[in-house]
């Protein structure tokens, strides 16, 4: 029986866990990147193949890249767009050379990820990672003061955000501004609201229908190269699945991908399915878009959120919140059996145990929270066997 394939992110040389560490999840692969080389150089074989070797020497198999980040002048097409994508495409030749199957990327313009608090706790006294689009609004309006931001925001959460400046202090206010440019590149840097503002500018002219062109052009010109090395691209979704500081967002929705995976048609041109960015969405059907896009699914980042009427949502326990975990496993189970392959799969993020506060993790990437998260989707997996054979 083919079965998913565990594995957990580790962030190369310099994580705070170490591969031995890893290892003793009773996971047998390892998604990571070469985070040291800057982004839209190329990666050479020598490089992949040093960190590849280091990974095998604990047991361990580099089961996928996360990731091969695309540079700011390949969404924008501009600058020097055109000598990137074909850095982007010898990367990938190389990465087939070396044999790693799958690589995931994202096109999120200038923030990865946001969330406005990375120590929400949670009713058993953990931490999680949460949104809120008031504390959002208000740092947008009144720590960036991004020009015309107030347009982006409904006018009870501005209202609100108004409210929260009477009473936030000036260590809460820098712990916000903190929290939210965790997701810019290199963000162990101390960014200020003229740098950020400075890049926004880049994208002014930047619609959501010209970055969906900008990204059916560049997969249009790697889909295929990655076809022919054996390499399987897998584009994460849009965290949070809506647009922010007024960036376009095009991979947020089932109409999102499928215009993605129609425009270039290649199996290679495939999605990482992620139940935690696409369950924020409250019009995204978990199940159909798993089902819709079965034969591209290439990687599986499983979590879950609990979204609030208010636009609040938070991290919760992997098989609890909104995301119909159990029926999600067992349908994963079904395709794999179909498709005749396992398919990798993480457990994304997860809670910070109490005792491990004092620990630098990148936040999400707790080991405890993960190693729950884990426990319980093998579980859940184990449990489902049975029900399919």
């Amino acid at each position: 029986m083919y079965k998913m394939t565990q594995t957990m992110r580790w962030y190369g040389p310099n994580d705070v866990l170490s591969l031995k560490e890893l290892k003793q999840a009773g996971i047998s692969g390892i998604v990571t990147a070469l985070h040291e080389i800057p982004v839209g150089e190329i990666w050479s074989k020598n490089a992949i193949l040093e960190r590849k070797s280091a990974i095998e020497a604990h047991g361990l198999q580099w089961s996928v890249i996360e990731s091969l980040p695309v540079h700011e002048d390949i969404k924008k097409a501009s600058g020097n767009y055109k000598v990137y994508i074909e850095n982007y495409k010898e990367s990938l030749k190389n990465i087939g050379k070396c044999g790693i199957p799958v690589v995931a990327y994202n096109f999120m313009p200038i923030l990865d990820w946001v969330r406005t608090e990375h120590y929400a706790e949670n009713e058993e006294g953990a931490f999680v990672l949460e949104y809120d689009p008031v504390k959002f609004a208000f740092f947008d309006l009144f720590l960036l003061k991004r020009p015309s931001a107030e347009k982006d925001h409904a006018e009870d959460v501005i209202s609100a955000a108004k409210q929260l400046q009477k009473q936030i202090s000036e260590e809460e206010k820098a712990e916000l501004f903190r929290s939210i440019l965790l997701g810019l590149p290199g963000s162990t840097e101390n960014f200020t609201p003229e740098v950020i503002l400075e890049q926004l500018e880049s994208y002014r002219h930047i619609n959501e229908e010209k970055l969906r062109e900008n990204l059916v052009s560049f997969l249009s010109e790697v889909a295929p190269v990655a076809e022919e090395a054996g390499v399987q691209l897998a584009i994460h979704p849009d965290d949070p699945p809506f647009p922010v500081l007024g960036l376009p967002r095009v991979v947020s929705t089932r109409d999102d991908i499928e215009h993605i995976l129609e425009k270039v048609d290649i199996k290679a041109n495939g999605l990482c399915y992620c139940t935690g960015s696409l369950g924020s969405h409250p019009k995204n059907d978990l199940l159909e878009i798993l089902e819709s896009f079965k034969d591209r699914i290439h990687f599986l980042h499983l979590r879950s959120v609990r979204k609030e009427a208010n636009g609040v949502f938070r991290e919760s326990n992997h098989l609890d919140g909104d995301a119909p975990m159990s029926r999600i496993v067992k349908n994963i189970l079904l395709l794999m059996q179909q498709r005749g392959q396992s398919l990798p799969m993480r457990p994304d993020h997860g809670y910070l145990h109490s005792m491990e506060r004092d620990k630098k993790y990148y936040a999400g990437y707790s080991y405890i929270g993960r190693l729950k998260g884990l426990a319980e989707l093998r579980g859940l997996e184990k449990g489902l066997e049975e029900t399919i054979k």
